[in-house]
C-alpha cells in the first residue's frame, strides 16, 4: 500500500511538470532481469553493424552509444518487467486508466566516451520517423541498471516544457539524433539503479556523455493511452499491448 499511496502521489507533478521520479522501485528480480539480458542486445548491435560494414547503425555507434529495440519480442522474459505490477501501478498514475505497451529499447553507453544524447522530445521521434502528428502524448520510463550521475550522463530535462507541444527537431548528420535547439542546461536527475524516471513524451530532455569508467545502462519502456497507427495505412505503429483497462490491469507476464 505504502507503494501504491508513493506512486499515486506523483501524479499532480507529473501534470504539470512533465515528469516524475520513483527512486529503486524496480530494485531486486526486475532490476535483476533487466541487468542478466542488456549485454546480448549489445551484442545484437555489434553484429548488426558487422553485417553491414558499418561503426554506425541508426542511433547507435559501436563502442560509445547503443540504442537496441523490440528487445521484448526477442526475449519475453522482459514482459515480467513490462507488465508488473509496478509498472501498471506508474502507468495508472501518468497515462490514466487506459495504457497499451508501446515499445521496449536499451540504451548503453560505453566508458569514457559514451556519446551525449541531444535536447528532443520523444513525440519528435514519432512525428520525424514517419509516425502520426496528432498522437496522444505518451509515457517514456527511463529505467537505470547502474546509479546514474552527471558523470556518467544521466537524464536531464526542462520541467514543463511538455505543455508547448511538438517541437521542430532537425536530423544531425555526425550522431543521427533527431534534436531541438534549447539554449537551457536543463535538471540533472541522479537517481539509484532500479529507479524509473517516467516522462511525458513532450517533455525536453537529453542525455551527456558518460565520462565515467563503466558503462551506463538503461532499460526504456514505453506506453501509450490508445492503440498508435501510421498516418495512411492506418498499421499499428510498434506494439498495442493493453496493460490497463478502465484502471484495472488487464495484461500479467
Amino acid at each position: 500500500m505504502e507503494t501504491d499511496q508513493a506512486i499515486a502521489a506523483q501524479a499532480g507533478g507529473f501534470a504539470r511538470e512533465g515528469y516524475a521520479v520513483f527512486p529503486g522501485i524496480l530494485a531486486g528480480d526486475l532490476l535483476d532481469l533487466l541487468r542478466e539480458e542488456c549485454d546480448h542486445f549489445v551484442a545484437r548491435e555489434n553484429a548488426r553493424m558487422d553485417a553491414a560494414g558499418v561503426d554506425a547503425l541508426g542511433l547507435s555507434h559501436r563502442g560509445t552509444r547503443y540504442f537496441a529495440n523490440e528487445c521484448q519480442r526477442e526475449q519475453p522474459s522482459l514482459r515480467r518487467m513490462l507488465f508488473s505490477r509496478t509498472m501498471a501501478q506508474i502507468c495508472r498514475a501518468t497515462l490514466g486508466p487506459d495504457a497499451y505497451f508501446f515499445f521496449d529499447q536499451y540504451v548503453v553507453k560505453g566508458p569514457d566516451r559514451g556519446l551525449a544524447f541531444s535536447w528532443h522530445q520523444d513525440s519528435g521521434y514519432v512525428v520525424g520517423n514517419g509516425g502520426p502528428a496528432d498522437h496522444l502524448p505518451y509515457l517514456t520510463c527511463w529505467c537505470p541498471l547502474d546509479d546514474t550521475t552527471i558523470e556518467n550522463g544521466t537524464v536531464r530535462v526542462i520541467p514543463g516544457s511538455h505543455l508547448d507541444g511538438i517541437r521542430t527537431h532537425d536530423r544531425q548528420a555526425a550522431t543521427n539524433d533527431l534534436a531541438v535547439a534549447t539554449g537551457e542546461e536543463g535538471l540533472a536527475i541522479e537517481v539509484p539503479a532500479g529507479s524509473v524516471v517516467a516522462f511525458s513524451s513532450l517533455l525536453l530532455h537529453a542525455t551527456g556523455a558518460n565520462l565515467s569508467t563503466a558503462p551506463r545502462r538503461v532499460y526504456l519502456a514505453q506506453y501509450t493511452a490508445e492503440a498508435m497507427l501510421n498516418p495512411g495505412t492506418r498499421q499499428l505503429r510498434r506494439n498495442a499491448i493493453r496493460i490497463l483497462q478502465n484502471g484495472e490491469q488487464v495484461t500479467v507476464a
